[in-house]
């Protein structure tokens, strides 16, 4: 083989590769220092889209979703805040999800537990409007997650209006489908309104339905009910 040495190549030719060399070097090395950027998360798909692609198996699918959802925000190096997410779409895609397997907690448990702890109280508020919109399609599997809603209003956002409501929801639709401790907390909140008069006569209905069993329960009930009313006793200023 005739190896010719390096000065045999003309000079244009060896400062073409030198340039070649130098700009191929530069643009990995930019590429390097180049900061990760986040991506939005996307629109989700629609609702016919996922069902088609989902090949008669749309509770695998669903969790698929969730996943999806899960790994969010963990990308390229970064670690996004959900306060950087858009809950616009977020909602979307958990309604997606829970279209597609009804019967699974999952993006209700999300909702609720998991994108409600966000700084954010619009953010968090929209999490919660999402859990009770989809709680009154099966309110008697899905009332934990709206009783968990009761309790973020009360002590996170400390809207007790909006706690109450919550928990009126679980109250007259979960039935006895929900424990005790679910369907008294509506009394509880408008305990800690100040109305008196309401705690006192949802109790009173309560022990009087025959829907609470437990000794211990009824006891409790019971006596909350009586330091209520002498409560109210005190407070009561004569005439």
């Amino acid at each position: 083989m005739d190896i010719r040495p390096i000065a045999a190549v003309p000079a244009g030719v060896r400062w073409a590769l030198a340039v070649a060399l130098a700009l191929q070097l530069a643009w990995h090395h930019g590429r390097a220092a180049a900061p990760p950027q986040a991506r939005a998360l996307p629109p989700a798909p629609a609702l016919a889209a996922l069902r088609l692609a989902a090949l008669g198996e749309p509770e695998a699918l669903s969790k698929a979703l969730m996943l999806y959802l899960q790994a969010y925000d963990d990308q390229d190096g970064l670690s996004l805040s959900w306060r950087q997410l858009d809950y616009a779409r977020l909602e979307d895609w958990l309604d997606a999800a829970l279209a597609l397997d009804p019967r699974g907690q999952y993006p209700l448990l999300a909702a609720s537990q998991v994108y409600s702890a966000a700084a954010d109280p619009a953010q968090v508020r929209r999490m919660l409007a999402f859990v009770e919109r989809r709680y009154a399609d099966d309110p008697r599997r899905r009332w934990p997650w709206l009783a968990h809603a009761a309790l973020l209003a009360r002590h996170r956002l400390h809207d007790l209006p909006l706690a109450r409501r919550y928990a009126r929801a679980v109250r007259l639709q979960a039935g006895a489908a929900a424990p005790a401790w679910a369907r008294e907390l509506e009394a509880f909140i408008a305990e800690d309104m100040n109305e008196l008069d309401s705690a006192r006569a949802l109790i009173g209905a309560l022990l009087q339905s025959g829907q609470i069993g437990d000794p211990h329960e009824l006891a409790f009930l019971a006596a909350r009910l009586e330091a209520m009313a002498a409560r109210q006793k005190d407070t009561t200023v004569p005439p």
